[in-house]
């Protein structure tokens, strides 16, 4: 059944491509001229994702890409629907094991999770309260031009609860299992201990270990990204969010596109316990923006964007 599913995705995404191509082909027009007729009728869409449709590496899936389909279909002067009728419906955001946007807090189902934890000597990571606390947490999210994730550059402090602590456990999913798992990679005072990779759902389980252990009350910041191959890069329908099973005092998230791709709006969300809470955002010069959540937890909090 699943081998039927994904062939008929490609089929779809051939036919698509392979329409748009040879309709752009017909027109005479270059992918740049495309992208101006597009900006000229208010639709933002880069070159690198035009080149993308047509290649059959990505196709539409967000209501803005399917509308700008069908701005395109005009521009090209083919039939109304011609293209978008190649589309299959738009997947739900969020990828597999994971809820929308803001709705129910994602987890990871424990049947996948349990071998993981168990492979790198954690088994009872779900039941146990850890010695160590998440103080404050920053993340740092690249988007890149094609809109897919680039990479996610990750800096956590930690206080420990007890003597000793030397190692927090990483659980990371990818949003698009397709693309594979991303690397990762210690940046400062740790390194990759046990690891281990459920591709079928783009799971990452990792030890990451402190360069010394720490006692009872004191402090320790790690740093580390995970870093995507590309491009194509992974799609991220548009967010990016953390679940937080205990509370944290700070946390930090900052969304970075690529130069001239930055999204027209952008908001963050959160989910509390029963409250669902979401506002817009504004960005800033460098074609960023950010959103701070304090004593927050357990929940989701993070940013999407149009």
């Amino acid at each position: 059944m699943a081998g039927s599913t994904a062939g008929g995705q490609q089929g779809e995404r051939t036919a698509f491509a392979s329409h748009l191509r040879a309709a752009i082909a017909t027109s005479g027009l270059s992918l740049d001229r495309i992208q101006a007729r597009l900006r000229a009728r208010g639709v933002v869409v880069s070159v690198t994702a035009l080149s993308y449709w047509q290649s059959g590496k990505r196709q539409p899936e967000r209501q803005s890409s399917l509308s700008a389909v069908r701005t395109l279909e005009e521009i090209l002067d083919i039939p109304a629907g011609s293209l978008l009728g190649l589309l299959p419906p738009p997947r739900p955001r969020g990828g597999a094991g994971k809820r929308h946007a803001g709705g129910e807090p994602l987890t990871f189902p424990r049947e996948v999770l349990q071998p993981l934890l168990d492979k790198v000597g954690a088994p009872d990571a779900l039941e146990r309260q850890h010695p160590l606390k998440l103080v404050g947490l920053h993340d740092l999210c690249e988007i890149a031009a094609d809109g897919g994730q680039r990479a996610v550059t990750a800096r956590a402090v930690f206080q420990a609860g007890a003597d000793g602590q030397d190692r927090w456990l990483l659980v990371y999913t990818q949003d698009d299992p397709a693309a594979g798992p991303p690397d990762l990679h210690a940046v400062r005072n740790c390194r990759i201990g046990r690891a281990e990779v459920d591709v079928t759902h783009g799971l990452i389980v990792a030890e990451l270990v402190f360069d010394r252990p720490i006692d009872r009350g004191e402090t320790h910041l790690i740093e580390y990204t995970l870093t995507n191959g590309g491009p194509p890069y992974p799609e991220c329908r548009n967010t990016y969010y953390r679940e937080f099973r205990r509370p944290v005092r700070e946390y930090l998230l900052e969304v970075r596109f690529a130069m001239g791709t930055a999204p027209e709006r952008c908001w963050q969300y959160a989910r509390n316990g029963t409250t669902n809470t979401r506002r817009p955002l504004k960005l800033d010069g460098g074609d960023g923006v950010h959103a701070v959540a304090l004593d927050f937890g357990p929940g989701v909090f993070g940013i999407d964007w149009d």
